[in-house]
């Protein structure tokens, strides 16, 4: 391979020669931040098949993913997950939910900056993500990583990727294939390179044995959040399973307990006369069998049925009542008095929503109402709400981003340095729900407006139009040169009346 190339998806890509090829010296590999696993090699490996041992690491990324899955059918947390999603992609009715803004990279030509905008939307034309786009984000917020196969025609490399196939987050991993060598100035183990690539595997947990795949031929997006080893990535939902599965037995010991204690259990005294003890229990059992019935509470379907080869949840009482004593009797027990406080409940959905950074009060959905309202109403919860959809945004624009990359690389339209240079400057807007933007800007401008008209009679004597344009309309040097130059063309076109003439007219 010459010196002025690198290797994409297997084949040469031509790179800027200025491209310094000088080797740093660390003791420990550079830190992604993608949790992938660290294995030390003994040789290399060129095979389509390779076998490398996930050990722990592995599994318990499996049953992290597994566990998350499982929570996310809560009914309340499928509700939280809802507004997330809903609130991080927005969309249009004849528009992508999401754009490409280059207007901040510098050095790019009208022509060149079409081109990157056109690869953008084909990028996302193969992810189908105007009707895909909410469940490839909620499926990223679950599993906490998303993983997509991108697949090139081998003959026509420089026709750039063809298709994009997403990838069972719990059937792939990322593998780093670390070589050291020790340094014999200080001993020391030196990192002498990183070989990236990812391992699928059909049945996870299975057998060791997986297709190695290229770290360019898969598009690979995390959460950013790792455990407290700072080795596995986990899902925004992590840290809130604790509350989620406290709130899961809460609600069962609940329905447990209604239907335990709302009934007025019976309490049977038996007349079993002179009896023995022995035929005395068989002639209890044979009455309790005739007039006995069990209900049975299933916590996984929710459903109630008579049972009775199962522990009764509701059990009467039989008592023998030896000869001498009042005949067969039966009483009543009182049920339940407390059945209809669930405080416990709503503290723990609340716990729960707190985790998982979704404002309270759109669980209670008396007080949701008042979000519909002026902009001002909009309670401190929801700005902080809104600051982590933005975060979560940024996070999420990794995938377009990656995929981009790879496909201008690919048709040769842009280098690697030229990406280096740019990737900090290029910004995926994302539609936001116009209703708030409206409310939010309408109310701003409102409140500008009435602190102008307030100032009107010292402008002139106290403030200037400069200084009001600037620390009222909080307008910048460029949009009041523009502001201005609008307004004297207006004027001179007659659109609006001109101060001048009118003082001339009088």
């Amino acid at each position: 391979m010459a010196d002025d190339s690198i290797r994409l998806f297997g084949f040469e890509i031509k790179r800027a020669k200025d491209k310094s090829d000088d080797k740093l010296r660390s003791i420990v590999p550079p830190v992604d931040e993608d949790g992938a696993g660290y294995v030390t090699a003994a040789g290399s490996h060129y095979g389509t098949y390779v076998n490398v041992d996930g050990g722990e690491h592995a599994k318990d990324n499996i049953q992290n993913i597994k566990q998350y899955r499982a929570v996310s059918y809560h009914p309340e947390v499928d509700a939280a997950i809802d507004d997330i999603v809903n609130e991080s992609i927005v969309s249009g009715e004849n528009e992508l939910p999401v754009t490409l803004i280059l207007d901040h990279v510098e050095g790019l030509s009208d022509q060149l900056k079409k081109v990157i905008t056109t690869e953008f939307e084909d990028v996302c034309s193969m992810l189908n993500f105007k009707e895909l786009g909410h469940d490839i984000f909620r499926r990223w917020y679950i599993d906490g990583r998303v993983y997509h196969h991108l697949v090139i025609n081998e003959s026509q490399p420089k026709a750039g990727i063809q298709e994009i196939r997403p990838i069972d987050a719990a059937k792939i991993r990322k593998v780093k294939e670390v070589k050291k060598k020790k340094d014999e100035a200080t001993g020391a183990s030196l990192v002498e390179s990183v070989n990236e690539f990812y391992i699928y595997q059909e049945k996870p947990g299975g057998t060791n044995q997986g297709v190695k795949l290229s770290n360019d031929a898969v598009s690979y997006v995390t959460s950013g959040l790792l455990d407290i080893d700072r080795k596995r990535v986990v899902s925004h939902l992590h840290k809130a399973l604790k509350p989620i599965n406290q709130l899961r037995m809460m609600e069962d010991s609940l329905v447990i307990y209604r239907l335990a204690r709302a009934p007025e259990r019976r309490i049977f005294y038996i007349d079993v006369g002179n009896l023995p003890r022995g035929k005395a229990e068989t002639y209890m059992k044979d009455i309790m069998s005739r007039y006995r019935n069990k209900l049975v509470y299933d916590a996984d379907s929710g459903k109630i049925r008579d049972d009775r080869k199962h522990m009764s949840m509701l059990e009467d009482f039989w008592l023998p009542r030896r000869e001498g004593g009042r005949g067969t009797e039966i009483t009543t027990l009182p049920g339940g008095e407390n059945l209809g406080q669930i405080d416990d409940i709503l503290y723990f959905q609340k716990k729960m929503y707190k985790a998982l950074n979704v404002p309270v009060s759109r669980l209670e959905q008396d007080q949701a109402a008042g979000l519909l309202g002026r902009a001002s109403e909009i309670n401190r919860d929801e700005l902080k709400f809104q600051k982590f959809i933005d975060r979560l945004r940024n996070k999420f624009s990794s995938l377009f981003l990656g995929i981009l990359k790879k496909q201008l690389m690919l048709k040769g339209v842009i280098t690697e340095e030229d990406w280096d240079n740019w990737k900090n400057d290029v910004v995926v807007d994302y539609i936001r729900d116009n209703h708030f933007s409206e409310l939010r800007d309408a109310e701003l401008l409102r409140e500008k407006l009435q602190t102008l008209d307030t100032m009107q009679q010292y402008v002139g004597e106290f403030f200037s139009k400069e200084y009001v344009m600037k620390n009222v309309l909080l307008l910048d040097d460029d949009a009041i040169k523009e502001m201005k130059d609008q307004i004297a063309q207006e004027k001179s076109s007659g659109e609006i009346p001109d101060d001048s003439e009118e003082e001339q007219d009088q």
